[in-house]
């Protein structure tokens, strides 16, 4: 038999088993990696755990500072993190407040400033919130303190995930 019979060549046909084999090959290599890199983005989102943090009986209505820390998982990384909050009630409502300020993340700190009395204060750019967490005008913060979502069980304040507010 010719070439000329065969309607597939010999070269057509190791140009073909080639480019085959070489495309099982990197997608052996590549679907593991890719695998690798998108699982945390496909798993599904975990409900909000709340955390214990004090007895209701402890909170007044001016802020006080909480610390208290939980596990975080992040992505292959699991860590204890600590943060702290500023709990009080407001109109018969526990409030968490977060102690970070929305300039740049320093720590805030209440009623500590003799010109500015019941007032969150931050040190690092003088910025300033109400006893609500509303940022004062004219100072460096652009919006009010972050808050916590809050759970109160049988006297005990729970502070789950932490929010924006505007």
């Amino acid at each position: 038999m010719s070439e000329k019979d065969h309607k597939v060549s010999r070269r057509q046909f190791l140009t073909y088993t080639l480019t085959g084999v070489g495309g099982f090959m990197a997608a052996g290599m590549i679907m593991p990696m890719a695998r690798f890199a998108l699982d945390p983005a496909l798993k599904a989102g975990a409900a909000s755990d709340f955390v214990y943090v004090c007895d209701e009986a402890e909170l007044t209505e001016e802020p006080q500072k909480f610390s208290f820390s939980f596990d975080q998982v992040d992505a292959w990384y699991e860590s204890e993190v600590s943060r702290d909050a500023y709990i009080y009630i407001r109109n018969n409502e526990v409030t968490a407040l977060s102690a970070k300020c929305t300039h740049l993340g320093c720590t805030v700190a209440f009623d500590t400033q003799e010109e500015y009395p019941n007032q969150f204060y931050c040190p690092c750019h003088f910025g300033r919130f109400d006893t609500n967490g509303i940022n004062i005008e004219g100072t460096p913060p652009q919006r009010p303190l972050d808050a916590y979502e809050v759970k109160v069980e049988d006297g005990k304040v729970y502070l789950g995930s932490i929010y924006q507010r505007t």
